[in-house]
């Protein structure tokens, strides 16, 4: 007799009780989170050296899979949700935001219009509005969700290239001669996704212009202003300028409101990238970083980096709408609807069709936190940064590179039997190594004016002075080991 084989879904009582279990096994996880190492001891392949080549013939039972993500997923995991990781910006999502994720998928809506998933598309609405209050945004912003920053930047720089209307890229594309060449402008700190967004819209890598920074790594405002009259005097045409609110390297504030200014002036579209510190804003003694914001044309932010939100949710905010909606929007007959004309349907404003449930989790986790407990959050977060660059400043063996706005530290250390910075560099790149393979702190880095320069990040849900006092005792254990070599 033939096996029978189950045409339909996982049964409800089947799913019910792995269900529990998978809930308990994250509840543990984040529980027990310590025990791990933040950095996982592989080598490439290994992970793909425990599974089949082939896919699996004939289905398996769920208890199979859980104890291979013991056995096979869990050993080449990087726990970004360690208190311990201080690396790049971190990115933990809460406990709410795992629910709302979790019920998301469950709902598995298609948020492209209106119609296809009503409560979707309002949630996502009111949550967008929400945080543009939490935040102190103008009223004339609206928003919309998209998955990141890089997606979302994308779409403020397509805005602004549809902003020149006479240009008619829409209707003949961009290999028009009748179109002058197009120049963005970013400091040359800006955050790559602004050069492959730009790469993306046929900008071209030549009309990307960077403007240099002070000693403060923030964008020169008159610097720029020489780039913009010298470009219109040879045949470019600005279209587009993005400031930066905590740079990725070192989380620098450019001086929005001169950007602004020049913008107005030059009939130029302001595009802020705030996408990892935007947040703090609606800390009040921290309402100074939006200076200058309310004259901008677009905004970026996102509450996966520093909000407590599962990866990903990033939000565009921007005051026309229209534009935004006229580079994309294209409505086939069997999309239409009759509440067409009374809604947003989000599908008009962006490349994506198909738009899952993310406000959803934002929903959650604004409403389990509230403004009072994402504010006490970040001021912690604020004052652990200020208490670890104090450190630096204070030790004669490392020195700070950068100032510190929010709560990320550039450091490095400086022997003094050294004297080069190429001798500091393979310093502090060896030193850095080292104290990520110990696995229990995980660091970046980047380089500044030439320098091999080592980041600390403190922004992770978990991470409490506790973990910064170690991360700082083991910082200086590896120093004095690496020194003594």
């Amino acid at each position: 007799m033939k096996d029978t084989i189950n045409i339909g879904d996982m049964p409800v009582e089947e799913f019910r009780k792995y269900g529990h279990e998978l809930i308990d096994w994250i509840a543990d996880y984040l529980k027990n989170i310590e025990n791990y190492s933040v950095l996982p001891n592989i080598k490439p392949g290994d992970i793909k050296k425990m599974l089949p080549g082939n896919p699996p013939e004939k289905g398996e039972p769920v208890g199979n899979i859980l104890k291979d993500v013991e056995k096979i997923v869990m050993p080449g995991m990087t726990h970004w949700q360690h208190p311990n990781f201080m690396a790049y910006f971190n990115s933990t999502a809460s406990g709410a935001g795992i629910l709302g994720e979790i019920l998301s998928a469950a709902f598995n809506t298609n948020g492209m219009v209106w119609k296809s998933a009503p409560s979707s598309n309002e949630i996502e609405e009111v949550t967008i509005d929400w945080f543009r209050q939490l935040i102190g945004l103008p009223e004339n912003f609206w928003g919309i969700i998209y998955d990141t920053a890089s997606v979302s930047s994308m779409h403020a720089i397509a805005s602004a290239r549809e902003h020149k209307q006479n240009l008619q890229i829409r209707q003949k594309g961009m290999i028009n001669k009748a179109i002058p060449r197009l120049r963005l402008y970013a400091s040359e700190h800006a955050h790559s996704s602004i050069d492959k967004g730009a790469l993306t819209l046929g900008i071209g890598l030549e009309g990307i212009r960077k403007i240099s920074v002070d000693r403060e790594f923030k964008m020169i405002p008159g610097e720029l202003e020489k780039a913009i009259e010298e470009d219109k005097k040879n045949g470019w045409l600005p279209f587009c300028v993005v400031a930066t609110i905590g740079t990725t390297s070192t989380t620098s504030i450019d001086p929005v409101k001169e950007i602004a200014a020049i913008c107005k002036k030059e009939n130029i579209w302001l595009h802020v990238d705030a996408a990892h510190a935007g947040v703090t804003a609606m800390v009040p003694e921290m309402k100074f970083i939006l200076d200058g914001v309310e004259n901008a044309d677009s905004f970026v932010v996102n509450p996966h980096k520093w909000m407590f939100v599962p990866i990903d949710l990033s939000l565009l905010y921007t005051k026309h709408p229209e534009t935004l909606k006229s580079a994309f929007s294209l409505v086939h007959e069997y999309l239409k609807t009759s509440e067409d004309s009374s809604v947003h349907n989000y599908m008009d404003y962006g490349i994506q069709l198909g738009r899952r449930f993310r406000s959803l989790k934002f929903w959650f986790v604004m409403r389990y936190f509230g403004k009072e407990g994402l504010v006490a959050r970040y001021r912690e977060h604020l004052r652990l940064g200020k208490l670890f660059a104090s450190w630096i400043d204070e030790s004669p063996n490392f020195e700070r590179l950068a100032p510190v706005p929010f709560s990320t530290i550039c450091f490095r250390a400086v022997p003094t039997h050294l004297r080069t910075d190429d001798e500091l560099n393979e310093f502090n790149e060896k030193l850095m190594d080292k104290i990520n393979s110990t696995g229990k702190l995980f660091l970046s880095h980047t380089k500044l004016n030439g320098k091999f320069t080592i980041r600390l990040v403190i922004s992770g849900l978990r991470t409490e002075e506790k973990h910064v006092k170690n991360a700082w005792e083991l910082i200086k254990q590896c120093y004095y080991e690496q020194q003594s070599k």
